[in-house]
């Protein structure tokens, strides 16, 4: 009888280990994926639109140093005329600031200076972990606040992010950034709700995001269910578009439905019929472009 005990403890006690190390996996996968390198993101970006306009826009490099001390690689891209007006873009997850160039193209048309960047742990910056909105929101305000420091002559600054990008923009509008608008395109409201849906597309049970849970919490010291850039808007006054592809099945529609509906500021929402995740732009750039511009003429009106 004693030895049967043994052996059901070792047994109970390896597969807490195995659930235990499998948690740990789980978190590693969803928040350290394989990034894209600047060469290979400019390459896929230039296979799907015209991406010539980058190499006759005059550049500025530099880097911003984050609340916590983390160094972001940073571009300017200056527009043709003298502006004063400023979009600071953010791209999605295993991206880089070459992403960005599909919405840098239609600001820069619009008479915006771009600012383009490395999100925390992508493109050129040192590997790190992704925390889906909470260290990056904090990140876009440094980057808010160096910008102002930076060009004296600001009169417009706004956001725009795309997927991780846009809920990284709307987590930091919890910190009242001074900016006059926000776009955010297929952005999630949190991201549990993305990942059991990924799990549920690969036939593999969705209990086993708490798994990822507890596994985020040990090895990295963040909780997956407190990823949630939906809980920014609340108390939010400055002017949100959101942007959402119709056909998205990777962060579904109803995310961006979610957050527009928790928005109490001046809003707006727009579906673009047959767009995947992140092809609004692609899939129907004279409609994007004309969303944006829209909703930028509504706020930006000087009473």
């Amino acid at each position: 009888m004693k030895k049967m005990w043994i052996v059901i403890f070792i047994i109970i006690a390896v597969v807490l280990v195995a659930v235990f190390c499998l948690s740990l996996f789980l978190a590693s996968f969803v928040m350290t994926g394989k990034r894209q390198t600047v060469k290979e993101a400019f390459a896929w970006q230039s296979e799907h639109y015209d991406t010539t306009f980058y190499g006759q826009t005059e550049k500025t490099d530099y880097t911003v140093k984050a609340e916590d001390g983390y160094i972001l690689n940073v571009e300017l891209l200056k527009c043709k005329e003298d502006t004063a007006k400023y979009v600071i873009i953010s791209h999605g997850y295993t991206d880089n600031r070459m992403g960005a160039l599909k919405y840098a193209k239609m600001y820069l048309k619009m008479g915006f200076n771009c600012i383009i960047y490395d999100l925390r742990g992508h493109g050129e910056n040192e590997s790190t972990f992704t925390t889906y909105g909470i260290r990056e929101g904090k990140d876009i305000i440094s980057i808010v606040k160096d910008t102002r420091n930076r060009y004296k002559n600001i009169e417009v600054l706004g956001l725009h992010g795309e997927s991780l990008g846009a809920a990284s923009s709307i987590a930091s509008l919890k910190y009242n950034p001074k900016i006059d608008f926000a776009v955010a395109d297929c952005g999630f409201s949190d991201i549990d709700n993305v990942l059991r849906l990924g799990y549920k597309n690969a036939k593999v049970p969705t209990f086993l995001v708490d798994l990822t849970d507890i596994g985020a919490k040990v090895r990295y010291r963040y909780s997956i269910k407190k990823m949630r850039p939906i809980d920014a808007l609340k108390d939010n006054k400055i002017p949100v578009l959101f942007i959402h592809g119709g056909n998205d099945d990777f962060i579904l529609p109803k995310n961006s439905k979610d957050m527009y509906n928790a928005a109490n500021s001046k809003k707006q929402i727009h579906i673009i019929a047959g767009a995947g995740h992140a092809e609004s732009i692609l899939v129907n750039e004279e409609e994007y472009n004309k969303t944006v511009e829209q909703f930028l003429k509504d706020v930006l009106v000087k009473n």
